[in-house]
């Protein structure tokens, strides 16, 4: 999954650890999730753009591919 989050944190000057304190979550969860490796609950995402004031749309949004349809 493809996420902006790094780009956010790096924006209002938070640690990996300083974001995981305040979303309740280890530093380990956080850098799983700027890599793409883990899949945050609708919760957990939410409280990381309340973190970096950003909406959802603006950390998260994926954009659908398009595929080979015919």
């Amino acid at each position: 999954m493809k996420n902006k989050v790094k780009i956010a944190r790096v924006q209002v000057d938070l640690t990996q650890q300083q974001l995981a304190n305040k979303v309740g979550v280890t530093r380990q969860t956080i850098s799983l999730i700027e890599k793409g490796s883990y899949n945050p609950t609708l919760k957990l995402c939410l409280e990381i753009c309340y973190a970096v004031n950003k909406s959802l749309d603006e950390v998260f949004w994926i954009e659908k591919e398009s595929g080979g349809e015919q």
